[in-house]
């Protein structure tokens, strides 16, 4: 049952308190720049990304609180909105803009920090006439689960709570870990079997600290519908497609296809039907938010009806002129700057699609949280319906697709900073921030960020390969595939068609379409390690948490367990991706070899050491897990 009373910050709008300070700024850029890099490599690797807001929030108060012995709950709370800007300019950039590198396009460093600069700022200025109804008016109606539980360990923090000793655990482990087995190569990280006589069903696991991370965050549930749509395309479709051998020839496929091997079934065929679940995953989301849309409309009007601004400083955004203004700048730049490679119809579907989506991507995240928002499907949606426009404006190949994904980039990165924006919002509305100073932060981060993007992603590129089998960049290269498809007029329908029918079907049968398709789409050793997470989630929050007599024992220390848990798991994921990034680096440098102890090799000793580490950092996550229950239950 919601909650409507009014909403009553932390710090009160009379009071005066330091916020928008040198060292909450400089703090929140670096921090914007870690997180964002840590979000480039997970979104190349498994084509998902993870919330910043609490991980960030925790190592300011370390640093500011901590270290340095100052600070207060606003720096803090400015600190992590800006460095959360990083983390969402990531996701909205590596969804689409590797898409170019697909289409043997080069764009440069320039051309990307343009880009996520001028859409992130897009973004963050639409959502800011909606941010008195979405984040105070709207209050209790919509939860906005990441934003009220940042507010919560913010203030935790500021009364003497919250330790930041997991999420640097958690990095230390994910780092040592990925040094040991990536850099100096003491044991694979991938074992993969494929059956002969089940006609080539397979079966795989990248086992690292960042999918024992991203599995525990996004819980057992959707880690079990990823494992599903996997299972469905590895264990299912290329036996299905192998037993069809030349019949397959219907479905568009080459008549050989019985005589390749099973990861080649999977690039030439299964592919093609998850990107066909994705696409209709996206839009089932769409359509579930029509009403969230209506309302986000209504909202947004009746917020510029010109009434005074109220006085006070928890009310104070930044000038409506500078709204606006700034907006038809932008606009302008998209169409006016040779770099954008835009003609006018395509600025003008940019800014149409993003002014449309921020407005959804605003109140979808105030109702799920930004994790689970379905930026994929809304940016499949601009893509198909840009890339038709093109192609009837007489403009094809591999011109056109490019345009069709210029356009879904500044879309794409617009709704993922609007629905930060408005999370970061309401934890302001929460503590007491002042609106301005926050979406100023936003800026600053989003700036930051985007200098970075292109860096990261060349860096990635060179040594591992955007495509490759360690970063297949899974939503990238359903961008490309689908906008190529359309302006060559190829797109395997067929496979398309099936892809869709099983992403309705699994909504038929109550299973969310949209992680069901994404675990369909991924390779099996990207979507079924999640359920590695999932299960350690399970055993430690579970009906019979494991160690504990009861269910209702357990349920006494479970606050407390889930947000260390939290930070824990997010420090795995980024000391993993952090790590990674630096062995790319040596990669690159050509020191790669010369660090490495070994080279691992095949067979059923490599999957044994490769299993062993992952398998005693999975009981120590489980572990910790139990230790913090027991000592956070109340002596009696």
């Amino acid at each position: 049952m919601p909650d409507h009373s009014p909403l009553v910050p932390y710090v009160r709008p009379e009071q005066k308190v330091a916020e928008l300070t040198v060292r909450a700024v400089l703090l929140g850029a670096a921090l914007s720049l870690a997180f964002g890099m840590v979000n480039s490599y997970l979104a190349l690797k498994i084509g998902l990304t993870v919330s910043a807001s609490i991980p960030s929030a925790v190592l300011s108060m370390a640093v500011l609180r901590g270290i340095l012995r100052r600070g207060t709950i606003l720096e803090n709370n400015v600190v992590h909105t800006i460095a959360s800007a990083g983390e969402s300019l990531a996701a909205g950039v590596i969804f689409t803009v590797p898409a170019l590198i697909f289409l043997g396009l080069a764009p440069s460093g320039f051309e990307i920090f343009l880009l996520g600069a001028t859409a992130g700022m897009l973004g963050v200025l639409m959502m800011i006439p909606l941010r008195d109804t979405l984040t105070v008016k709207r209050h209790g109606e919509l939860p906005f689960p990441e934003g009220t539980a940042c507010a919560m360990v913010l203030i935790a923090g500021d009364k003497g709570g919250a330790s930041a000793r997991p999420v640097f655990g958690g990095i230390v482990a994910g780092a040592l870990y990925t040094i040991l087995g990536r850099g100096l190569r003491l044991w694979n990280d991938t074992v993969f079997w494929s059956v002969s006589s089940l006609h080539k069903a397979s079966i795989g696991f990248e086992l690292s600290p960042m999918f024992l991370g991203v599995g525990y965050l996004i819980g057992p549930r959707i880690a079990s519908v990823m494992l599903a749509g996997g299972l469905i395309g590895w264990a299912a479709l290329i036996p299905f497609f192998d037993v069809l051998g030349d019949h397959a020839v219907w479905f568009g496929l080459p008549a050989g296809i019985g005589a390749l091997e099973a990861k080649e079934i999977w690039r030439q065929a299964v592919r093609y039907v998850g990107a066909g679940a994705v696409a209709a995953g996206g839009m089932v989301s769409l359509i579930r938010a029509l009403p969230a849309m209506r309302a986000a409309v209504v909202s947004l009007l009746s917020s510029l009806d010109g009434s005074a601004a109220s006085s006070a400083r928890t009310d104070r955004d930044l000038p409506g002129a500078v709204v606006v203004g700034g907006v038809g700048v932008l606009a302008l730049g998209l169409w006016l700057l040779p770099w954008f490679h835009m003609r006018l119809a395509d600025a003008l579907l940019a800014v149409a699609f993003t002014f449309f989506f921020v407005v959804v991507s605003s109140e979808i995240v105030g109702l799920i949280g930004t994790t689970a928002q379905p930026v994929s499907g809304m940016t499949i949606t601009a893509l198909l319906v840009t890339a038709l426009a093109i192609l009837l404006s007489g403009r094809t190949g591999a011109e056109g697709a490019a345009a069709a994904i210029r356009v879904a980039a500044i879309v794409a990165v617009s709704i993922a900073l609007a629905g930060d924006m408005s999370q970061d919002l309401k934890t302001g509305a929460l503590v007491g921030a002042t609106p301005w100073v926050l979406q100023v932060g936003e800026i600053v981060g989003t700036a930051v960020a985007a200098l970075r993007a292109g860096w990261v992603l060349f860096l990635l590129h060179k040594a591992y390969g955007i495509g490759s089998a360690v970063l297949p960049a899974p939503q990238a290269k359903l961008m490309a595939t689908l906008a190529a498809g359309v302006m060559q007029g190829d797109l395997p329908w067929r496979l398309l068609s099936l892809g869709a029918g099983l992403a309705l079907l699994a909504e038929a049968f109550g299973v969310a379409s949209l992680p069901f398709a994404i675990g369909l789409y991924l390779p099996i050793t990207t979507s079924a390690p999640l359920i590695l997470g999932g299960l350690a989630s399970w055993l430690l929050h579970g009906p019979h948490p494991v160690g504990e007599r009861s269910a209702a024992r357990a349920g006494e220390g479970e606050p407390h367990l889930r947000e260390s848990l939290t930070l824990l798991a997010s420090g795995l994921v980024a000391g993993d991706a952090l790590m990674g990034i630096g062995v790319a680096a040596l990669v690159v440098s050509g020191l790669a070899d010369r660090v490495a102890l070994r080279s691992p090799g095949s067979g059923a000793w490599e999957d044994v050491a490769t299993m062993l580490p992952f398998l005693l950092l999975f009981v120590l996550f489980v572990r910790f897990g139990q230790r913090v229950t027991s000592t956070s239950r109340p002596t009696r």
